[in-house]
C-alpha cells in the first residue's frame, strides 16, 4: 500500500497528515503528487471529491518549507486561482490544516470583503494566496501585491472560470507572472477551451487523469424524475419528507428562484436556507457554516455552490431545475459522496428541460435511471415522440391553428408554454417576474387564422391601422405588453 511518507513529504507535513487522520493517499494524489516535487508543471483531471486540494496543495507545501525564509513585504510565493469564493475558502482552510505547526502563512483575497483588510494582510507577504481572478486584479492594480516572487501558480477547477467568462482576467494575471514559474492546472472536466487554456499556461505538462471526463462518482445512485415545473415543488417536499433531517443540497438555476423555493420550504416547516449571486460574503459564509454544523439541514443554491461546497455529510443532491451547461451536473451531484461516502443524487425534468437531460446524459456517457414520471416527447410544444422527428416538408399543405395570446398561462391547445429565466434561461418555481427575464425581447404579436398579424389597435370606427389594401403590419402599434 502507498503511504504519504513513501510520496517524498517533509516529516513536519507527515505529521499534521497523520493528526487529521490521513494515512492513505487517494490516486490524484499518488500520481501527481511525486511529479509536482519533481518540478513539472501539470495538468490533472479528476472528478470534485477525489482529494485535489491536497493532490496540489501538500507538493506546494513541501517546497516552500524548503526554502527556510519568510516571504518578502507585498510578495506571494504561491499563487492559486479558483472560480468562486465558497471554494477559495474551501481550499485555504484546507491548506490551514496542512500547515498547523509551521510558520507557512496562508492569506485569501476574495470579492465581497473588505479589499483595505485584505491590502493590510499581503503588506506582510504570504507564502500562499488563495484568491478569485476579479479580486486578485484590483490588488494589482492598486499595487497592493508584486507576482514577481511567485513560483508557483494554481488554476483549480479552470472548466469552470472558463464557463464564468474568467478567460481575459487569467491572461491578464499572466502578464504579472515570471515566466520561470511552475504551473498546475485542475479540472474535473476537459473542454476544447482548456487544451487552449493549457498551451497558454503550461510549459510540457505532465497529464494525470485518474477518470474519464465526465464521469460521475460511482457511489452516487443517479435518478430523473419526470415532472411538470408547476408540480416541483411539492414532489421536492415529498422527497424531503422521506429523509428528514438529513442533510440536503437543491440546485435551482436562477438567483431568484432559489431565494424563493427556500421561503416556501421553511413555510412548509423545513430548516433551510440559500447562497446565491444576490447575497453578500457574510450572508453566505453564515449559512455555509449553519448548513455545516446542522442549524439547517436543507440548502438552496445556484450553481455559485456547485463546487465550493466539501461538507461530507451531505447524503442528497436534487436538481430542481436542470443544469443550463451540462458539465455542472457532475460538480453539482459532486457534492456528496465525498470522503469515501456514499450518496443520492435526483434530477427534476420539466417538459421544457428534455434538451438539458439529453445533453447531461451526453456528458456522462450513461442515461438516468427513472425515479418517478414518464419521460416526455421530445419538443414539449408537440406530442410527438422523440424518435419521430419531423420530416422535411411534413406540415406543407396543413391549415394553421390559431394560437393563444403570447401571455403567460397555456395556449390554444391547452400546451403549457416555455417559460424563461434570467439570461434566456427558464424561470424557476412560481417566479412570475422572470416569467420574460431581463434582456428579452418583448412578446411578438400574436397572429390569427391565416398568420396574418393582428392589429395591436384599432383606428375610428374599429377599422385596423394597417398598409391599404388590409391586412399587412399595423403603422402603428400600441404598448408592448
Amino acid at each position: 500500500m502507498t503511504t504519504f511518507a513513501d510520496l517524498g513529504l517533509e516529516p513536519s507535513i507527515l505529521k499534521a497528515l497523520e493528526k487529521l487522520n490521513f494515512d492513505k493517499p487517494t490516486p490524484i494524489q499518488i500520481e501527481a503528487i511525486p511529479l509536482i516535487l519533481k518540478g513539472h508543471d501539470l495538468m490533472g483531471l479528476a472528478q470534485t471529491g477525489t482529494g485535489k486540494t491536497a493532490a496540489f496543495g501538500l507538493p506546494l507545501l513541501n517546497r516552500i518549507l524548503d526554502l527556510g525564509y519568510p516571504p518578502k513585504p507585498r510578495t506571494v510565493r504561491a499563487l492559486i486561482l479558483a472560480p468562486t469564493r465558497e471554494l477559495v475558502v474551501q481550499i485555504a482552510d484546507n491548506l490551514k490544516l496542512f500547515t498547523k505547526g509551521t510558520s507557512v502563512k496562508v492569506q485569501t483575497v476574495i470579492g465581497g470583503a473588505s479589499i483595505n483588510k485584505q491590502v493590510e494582510g499581503l503588506a506582510r507577504g504570504a507564502d500562499v494566496l488563495v484568491a478569485t481572478p476579479g479580486r486578485l486584479i484590483d490588488l494589482l492594480e492598486r499595487n497592493a501585491l508584486s507576482l514577481t516572487e511567485t513560483g508557483y501558480l494554481v488554476l483549480d477547477e479552470a472548466d469552470q472560470m472558463l464557463d464564468m467568462g474568467f478567460i481575459h482576467l487569467l491572461r491578464k494575471i499572466a502578464r504579472f507572472l515570471p515566466h520561470g514559474r511552475q504551473t498546475l492546472m485542475f479540472s474535473a472536466t476537459m473542454p476544447k477551451l482548456i487544451d487552449e487554456l493549457a498551451r497558454d499556461y503550461l510549459r510540457d505538462p505532465k497529464k494525470v487523469a485518474v477518470n474519464p471526463p465526465g464521469k460521475t462518482a460511482d457511489r452516487i445512485d443517479q435518478k430523473v424524475h419526470f415532472t411538470t415545473q408547476g408540480e416541483k415543488a411539492k414532489l421536492l417536499e415529498s422527497y424531503l419528507l422521506k429523509h428528514p433531517g438529513e442533510a440536503a443540497l437543491v440546485f435551482g438555476r436562477t438567483k431568484h428562484g432559489s431565494e424563493k423555493l427556500m421561503k416556501l420550504l421553511c413555510s412548509w416547516g423545513f430548516k433551510a436556507g440559500s447562497i446565491h449571486g444576490n447575497k453578500s460574503q457574510n450572508q453566505r459564509d453564515r449559512t455555509l457554516t449553519a448548513f455545516r454544523t446542522g442549524e439547517i439541514d436543507i440548502l438552496v443554491a445556484t450553481d455559485v455552490a456547485a463546487r465550493g461546497i466539501d461538507i461530507p455529510l451531505v447524503r442528497h443532491v436534487y436538481n430542481y431545475d436542470m443544469p443550463n451547461v451540462p458539465d455542472n451536473y457532475v460538480h453539482r451531484i459532486g457534492r456528496t459522496a465525498r470522503a469515501g461516502a456514499s450518496g443520492k443524487a435526483v434530477a427534476f425534468c420539466a417538459p421544457a428541460e428534455m434538451e438539458e437531460l439529453r445533453a447531461v446524459e451526453k456528458v456522462i456517457g450513461d442515461a438516468l435511471l427513472i425515479a418517478g414520471g414518464l419521460p416526455h416527447p421530445e419538443n414539449g410544444f408537440n406530442n410527438r415522440p422523440s424518435h419521430q422527428p419531423r420530416r422535411p416538408g411534413q406540415d406543407k399543405g396543413r391549415p394553421q391553428k390559431p394560437r393563444g395570446p403570447r401571455g403567460g398561462g397555456e395556449g390554444a391547445e391547452g400546451q403549457p408554454r416555455k417559460p424563461r429565466g434570467e439570461g434566456g434561461g427558464r424561470a424557476a418555481f412560481g417566479d412570475k417576474a422572470q416569467a420574460r427575464g431581463e434582456g428579452q425581447r418583448p412578446a411578438k404579436p400574436a397572429r390569427g387564422p391565416g398568420g396574418e398579424a393582428t392589429p395591436r389597435r384599432n383606428g375610428p370606427g374599429g377599422k385596423p391601422q394597417g398598409r391599404p389594401g388590409g391586412g399587412g403590419r399595423p403603422q402603428r402599434r400600441g404598448p408592448r405588453d
